[in-house]
């Protein structure tokens, strides 16, 4: 495992090796998930297109605070104007949507990654769409994959942050060790049973996700006001973007993800830009890796050829 400090903080990454391409794509995943989930994916895409997948601030195995030791060492991150200054932020917000895109701003510039089309998971992709209005120049396109929204239902959200709270309460570390337990996770929001191995990370990364990171960002993501903004910001953005939906996702239906796509120019007036996989729940890359593959493939080749829409 790869690491590499941001802002001050220990995340664990995977890159690929470089090709012709000039663009990396990058994988950001979901809530409770890690960079594993994309493995089926970069498997397929990493002969033509250098990937970069890493573990969010508080989950898989990056860590949620600086390292006690180095919080006086300097970083080496120069961060744009347009940047946020880490002083600036106050310690009940550095899991929302706009703070984790300046970590993956932090990550590229570390990285040296000029060009990427970001490639969001559910809450993944809100990061990559803002991460695409922070980095306008370095973010060339973004693929948000079981990702959508922009409508606040009131009592929807309110039901689903107190879910999601009483979900987090019942994580002892034990959990992982019960018998059979993966069988529950082979299941969970997805078309058709998963691999008992996926079953099991599901579980790991359920149980070992940072406490504060798990609360903060399910609820710093769900707010009215983040979820309003959402259409306003796919408005603005001058980059393509496309929206990979799974015909029986429950957790985000491809209404809600049709839904924030039309702000987009390419959304058009027949929805150009969403791509409708069947058979597939919200884990379309560990469903569904080939389809998930073969449209990044399409979609980056499309533009890297010059020959985009409108």
């Amino acid at each position: 495992m790869a690491t590499i400090e941001i802002l001050g903080v220990p995340h664990a990454y995977e890159l690929t090796a470089p090709t012709s391409c000039p663009h990396a794509l990058v994988f950001i995943h979901g809530w409770l998930n890690s960079r594993g989930y994309w493995q089926p994916v970069i498997s397929r895409l990493s002969v033509g297109l250098q990937c970069l997948s890493y573990d969010l601030r508080g989950f898989g195995e990056s860590k949620s605070q600086p390292e006690p030791d180095l919080t006086q060492t300097p970083t080496s991150v120069n961060l744009t104007s347009n940047s946020i200054d880490e002083s600036s932020l106050s310690l009940d917000s550095v899991y929302t949507p706009a703070v984790y895109a300046q970590d993956l701003a932090a990550l590229l510039e570390q990285m040296n990654i000029t060009s990427a089309w970001l490639i969001g998971h559910s809450l993944g992709g809100t990061i990559a769409l803002w991460a695409a209005a922070q980095m306008p120049e370095c973010v060339k396109g973004v693929i948000c994959v079981n990702a959508g929204g922009g409508i606040y239902l009131k009592e929807s959200f309110e039901q689903f942050r107190s879910a999601g709270q009483r979900f987090l309460q019942v994580r002892p570390r034990w959990l992982s060790h019960i018998p059979l337990i993966d069988l529950l996770f082979t299941r969970a929001s997805v078309a058709r049973p998963l691999d008992r191995y996926w079953a099991r990370q599901r579980v790991v990364d359920f149980v070992m996700a940072d406490p504060e990171a798990a609360l903060g960002a399910l609820l710093d993501f769900t707010t009215e006001e983040e979820i309003n903004r959402l259409p306003q910001l796919v408005s603005q953005l001058q980059q393509p973007v496309y929206f990979l939906a799974g015909t029986d996702d429950k957790v985000m239906e491809p209404k809600y993800v049709r839904h924030l796509a039309s702000f987009h120019r390419l959304f058009k007036y027949t929805g150009d830009n969403v791509i409708e996989i069947p058979d597939c729940g919200h884990l379309a890359m560990l469903e569904q890796p080939d389809a998930v593959a073969d449209h990044i493939w399409s979609i980056v080749k499309q533009f890297s050829m010059g020959q985009s829409h409108g």
